[in-house]
C-alpha cells in the first residue's frame, strides 16, 4: 500500500498520540512528553499544520508545525515538531515524506521559514542549517536549526509555543 500524507482529522487524535508515544519511547534525547506537547498545541489552536502519514488505513506518522515568537519581531516563522514515526516504519522514508509535505504546506501558507531542534545530519538534507544569530534557551546551538524560504534569517532569541513545556 502506498503512503498517504494528509491533514489530521479529529478522529486521528488517539492514533497520533499512540504513534508519538511509541516513536519516542526509547529516544535518547526525549523526556517522553511529545504526545503532551501535541495535545496542548491542539488545545491551544496552535497547530498551524498537522499532517499524518497513513498506510493501509493505519496512521504511521505525524508532523506538527506551530508559530514561533522571535525577539526581533520577525513574523511568519514556524517551529517543526514533534515529528513521529511508528517504530516499525522508521528508516523507510516516512519521516522524510512528512518533512517534505509539511515544508511544502508551510510554503503554501506564505511562511518565511521554519526552525527545529533535531539531528543536523537528518534535517540538513532538507536545507536546515545551524545559525549563529538565533538561540533557543537550553538547546545546544548544533541542534537548533533553521530553514529560510527566501527571507533573510532573523536573529535573537526564539520562543516556541508554551505547549512545549507540557509534561502531562
Amino acid at each position: 500500500m502506498p503512503l498517504a500524507i494528509r491533514p489530521e482529522t479529529p478522529a486521528d487524535a488517539a492514533a497520533i498520540d499512540a504513534v508519538t508515544r511509541a516513536a519516542f519511547l526509547v529516544h535518547p534525547h526525549s523526556r517522553q512528553t511529545e504526545q503532551f506537547i501535541i495535545r496542548e498545541l491542539r488545545t491551544a489552536g496552535a497547530l498551524s499544520v498537522s499532517l499524518v502519514a497513513e498506510e493501509a488505513g493505519r496512521v504511521v506518522g505525524h508532523i506538527a508545525f506551530s508559530p514561533v515568537r522571535l525577539a526581533d519581531g520577525t513574523p511568519g516563522w514556524y517551529g517543526m515538531g514533534p515529528v513521529s514515526v511508528a517504530p516499525d516504519r522508521q528508516r523507510a522514508g516516512t519521516g522524510s515524506a512528512l518533512v517534505e509535505a509539511g515544508l511544502a504546506w508551510l510554503r503554501g501558507l506564505g511562511a518565511q521559514g521554519c526552525m527545529l531542534v533535531g539531528d543536523p545530519a537528518f534535517y540538513g538534507r532538507f536545507g536546515f542549517v545551524q545559525t549563529t544569530g538565533l538561540e533557543l534557551e537550553s538547546v545546544p546551538a548544533e541542534f537548533f536549526l533553521a530553514l529560510s524560504f527566501g527571507a533573510s534569517l532573523p536573529t535573537g532569541r526564539v520562543n516556541f509555543h508554551p505547549a512545549f513545556a507540557a509534561t502531562s
